[in-house]
């Protein structure tokens, strides 16, 4: 079986046209703990206070406690399917909520 540097060449053009097409960038940490609505997490280095995040059940919560070493999140939600060593992916998005006339006074 011979192959020629032209088709080797074209094979390798071809990777490497099609290489990172589907590739995401972003950040991501890890749950050191867990207990009482909050989880810490280590490696969200970038992420801001109030940051919406995700974890890797689909679960949402808010960085709070930005320390030099971990990041407290606040969990949206049930707590009991994170667990130490669950992923939790920044998402970019600073939490909000909508306000409008019948929220004034309240």
């Amino acid at each position: 079986m011979d192959i020629q540097a032209a088709e080797i060449s074209a094979i390798l053009k071809q990777q490497i046209q099609n290489f990172g097409e589907e590739a995401e960038v972003s950040e991501i940490g890890q749950v050191l703990s867990v207990g009482d609505g909050i989880a810490r997490v280590y490696g969200l280095d970038k992420v801001r206070a109030g940051e919406m995040v995700e974890f890797s059940d689909g679960t949402k919560g808010m960085a709070l406690n930005l320390e030099t070493d971990n990041v407290g999140v606040v969990i949206f939600g049930s707590d009991r399917n994170i667990g130490e060593g669950d992923v939790v992916k920044r998402t970019g998005a600073i939490v909000d909520a909508p306000v409008g006339k019948g929220l004034l006074g309240r």
